[in-house]
């Protein structure tokens, strides 16, 4: 009864002096609409702050910012606070939105490695502000997302990664072998405050909402202690930064449709895919002399460059040079992903079997459940194996000595003469991981059913209740791996 009371209070507090029910941001259209250009009306965006204000568009905001979760800001709240917090100061905020005066705090600056070595600046805004950021976003979103670029694929409603570089194999398939890989330097920390502003001035009257989200870009930054003011970027970490840097893009692609290129841009990753070498250098000269002088951005000469799409990485995947190109995974992320195992799995560790193969689950998981859209599944099942011999070479790590080794092959259905040899033998941890001995002790299913995954997404039926692991005894020295 208490917890329901909480929550009818929270209710109560954020519909205080509601004007109605307003759609939220599902209701507004999620689906990625043919773009249109023409930007809409400024009618109906005079009153876009009660929009944001109205009790279910709140309500839904809450839930997912519960649902992030994430840092705390520079105020030290917690996401599990913001309901008590909100229960008691709503109304002020509400009253400060709509009367135009709120003032946002500064974010939290913080840095986060990079894959390429660098690092990337991360702006946290408090979680009040986070949960306001959140209900602006719904309202606009629903109204700015149908005008956006058909080519256009990041932090869009119903769009994703694969969906873009799907996109990008339809146009190898059909012939455009080259690419123009365009990256911009420091995106998201180099955006023009009044040009994007500008832009907004275009879709949005409601001077209210206007001066809020200039108040976000200029909230500041804090870091060490000392706040230093933002007269450029938007800074990632906040809800609105996605959107926003949507709407600033907007412009490139509405340059490159205008051009008739074929092009694929997810968030400041843009691909245009052409039919030689020669078109991709005119292309990128344009382009990147659109870019520095229209939009007031810089393209990484570095990481940008006219090549053929096999040479390069497009979103953790790269192509197969074939009459139908496949998807395959970029060597790079190949690279990250062994170098990730290779740490949670270190024979030095001190953790058990189990607790190592749980962390390394949560990894493999997240990994496999995106690069599974690959079309190269002999790479996925090569990881597999590889996986696997790992966690046999730290079992036999930990079986420490020739004594514990034969009697843990023993108990796991190995013929004595085959332990016998195995146990004895010299070779380092590895090498005896790939032994049949070792193969047969530790198989497969029984890997599985401490809850390794399978890349490949090819799940045997293990795990089943009461289900014996081992049938037989193995005293060969044959045999393939379990």
């Amino acid at each position: 009864m208490s917890d329901r009371r909480q929550k009818d209070q929270l209710e109560l507090a954020l519909s205080a002096e509601s004007r109605g029910e307003a759609p939220t941001a599902a209701d507004g259209g999620t689906e990625s609409l043919a773009a249109e250009w023409g930007i809409e009306s400024p009618a109906g965006t005079e009153c876009l702050m009660e929009e944001v204000c109205e009790r279910e568009n709140l309500r839904e905001a809450l839930k997912r910012v519960r649902a992030n979760g994430g840092s705390p800001g520079v105020d030290g709240m917690r996401t599990q606070e913001l309901g008590d917090f909100l229960k008691d100061n709503w109304p002020t905020i509400r009253d400060q939105l709509l009367s135009g005066s709120y003032e946002p705090q500064p974010v939290r600056r913080v840095t986060i490695p990079k894959s390429d070595g660098g690092e990337r600046k991360l702006g946290i805004p408090t979680v009040v502000d986070r949960f306001i950021q959140q209900a602006v976003l719904q309202v606009l979103q629903g109204r700015w997302d149908r005008t956006f670029s058909e080519s256009s694929y990041g932090f869009r409603p119903s769009r994703s990664a694969h969906q873009a570089v799907a996109k990008a194999q339809e146009y190898l398939a059909e012939g455009n072998r080259w690419v123009v890989d365009i990256d911009l330097e420091k995106f998201f920390d180099r955006v023009n405050h009044d040009k994007l502003m500008g832009r907004v001035a275009k879709r949005v009257v409601d001077k209210r909402l206007l001066k809020l989200l200039r108040a976000y870009l200029n909230a500041g930054v804090m870091e060490d202690g000392l706040v230093s003011p933002t007269d450029e970027g938007t800074p990632q970490g906040g809800p609105l930064s996605p959107l926003l840097s949507n709407l600033v893009l907007d412009e490139l692609d509405r340059e490159l449709e205008k051009r008739g290129h074929r092009f694929v841009r997810y968030a400041d990753d843009c691909n245009i895919y052409v039919r030689t070498e020669r078109a991709g250098k005119r292309v990128m000269e344009s382009i990147t002399r659109f870019i520095t002088r229209k939009l007031k951005l810089k393209v990484n000469g570095e990481k940008s460059a006219v090549a053929r799409p096999w040479e390069r990485k497009f979103l953790g995947f790269s192509f197969t040079n074939g009459k139908e190109p496949k998807r395959r995974i970029a060597p790079k992320a190949l690279e990250r992903f062994k170098k990730q195992v290779r740490e949670l799995t270190q024979r030095t560790r001190g953790v058990s079997l189990e607790q190592m193969i749980a962390e390394l689950a949560v990894y493999a998981r997240g990994w496999g459940g995106y690069f599974n859209h690959c079309q190269t599944p002999s790479v996925l099942k090569a990881l597999d194996e590889w996986m696997r011999r790992r966690l046999r070479s730290v079992a036999w790590k930990q079986w420490k000595h020739g004594r514990a080794r034969f009697r843990e092959l023993r108990q796991r259905g190995v013929g004595k003469e085959l332990a016998a040899q195995t146990a004895g033998s010299a070779h380092g941890p590895w090498r005896i991981a790939g032994s049949p001995a070792l193969s047969f002790a530790l198989p497969n299913v029984y890997l599985n059913s401490l809850g390794l995954p399978t890349l490949d997404g090819a799940r045997e039926r293990l795990n089943q209740p009461n289900r014996r692991i081992r049938t037989r005894t193995y005293g060969g020295v044959g045999g393939e791996e379990r």
